[in-house]
């Protein structure tokens, strides 16, 4: 008789997925190999998410739940268990970012998290997570869902100009996440600003920082390093941050300008050169 893992549902989220997907299966008088055609996917894929070996995606969730009829339980669990595979120094901003009703960020280096396409935010995690890659893209990627809510955040970010030209994964990386930031320009709540070289030194160069603001709770002033997040509601930080903020917004290009100059930089430094 074949060995099956037992699991803990009380372990992780993850766990608990796999605890539940197993038990309702089971329940509906499934083998793996059956539900995997009803959803469109091998048995093999099914035994793995079983196991917690795979990660599930929100679709796989919405046709499992469709199959077992099981009232959207797997659609509201994959939030838990993709936020799960975010790093644990992270997950408590996270929580607080799609909560927020304003994020004002200034990223210094990088397209900041929420507007990043999946190759790469896949080529920047595999830089240090080579073996958690799809999971931890999964994870980002399952957080930009919250521009597209009924009542999504208003974003606005100002990035360096630094940011256009660091080339992340390749040339065709590039080219398709920055034509991802302008499609930004017709939507509603996110505005985007490039801070130009030709501005010299300014308030944002110790590194990028996030202000969150929420209808009923006090801000929120967010700052990582390598391997930690700080998070803090000390109103003279919320002070001298928000100032700094409005100092970038002022310095940087227009919206109409900033769009300009992404789109230069995209045809200039990442065209077709064939």
């Amino acid at each position: 008789m074949a060995h099956i893992r037992s699991l803990d549902p009380s372990a992780s989220p993850l766990d608990y997925y796999g605890f539940e997907l197993r038990r309702l299966r089971e329940e509906a008088g499934l083998r793996q190999c059956q539900l995997g055609e009803a959803i469109f996917c091998t048995g093999s894929l099914i035994g793995q998410i079983e196991t917690t070996k795979k990660i599930p995606t929100r679709d796989f969730s919405e046709r499992v739940d469709a199959a077992l009829g099981t009232d959207g339980l797997f659609s509201r669990l994959i939030g838990l268990v993709l936020r799960s595979q975010l790093p644990t120094w992270f997950q408590p901003y996270a929580d607080m970012e799609a909560k927020a009703a304003y994020i004002s960020t200034y990223q210094a280096q990088l397209v900041y998290g929420l507007l990043q396409t999946e190759e790469y935010a896949r080529a920047l995690l595999g830089v240090d997570h080579p073996g958690k890659v799809d999971e931890m893209v999964a994870a980002r990627l399952d957080r930009q869902l919250i521009l597209h809510r009924e009542h999504a955040p208003v974003l606005w970010v100002v990035m360096s100009e630094a940011a256009l030209l660091q080339e992340v994964g390749s040339r065709y990386v590039m080219r398709r996440q920055l034509a991802r930031l302008l499609d930004y320009r017709d939507h509603d709540w996110v505005q985007l600003q490039v801070l130009p070289f030709s501005v010299g030194q300014h308030t944002g160069m110790m590194g990028s920082f996030t202000l969150l603001r929420f209808e009923d709770d006090p801000d929120l002033f967010y700052v990582e390093s390598y391997d930690q997040g700080h998070m803090t509601a000390n109103p003279p930080v919320i002070r001298e941050r928000s100032v700094g903020y409005a100092r970038l917004q002022a310095s940087a290009l227009s919206t109409e300008d900033s769009a300009e100059l992404i789109a230069r930089v995209m045809e200039e430094r990442y065209g077709d050169r064939s």
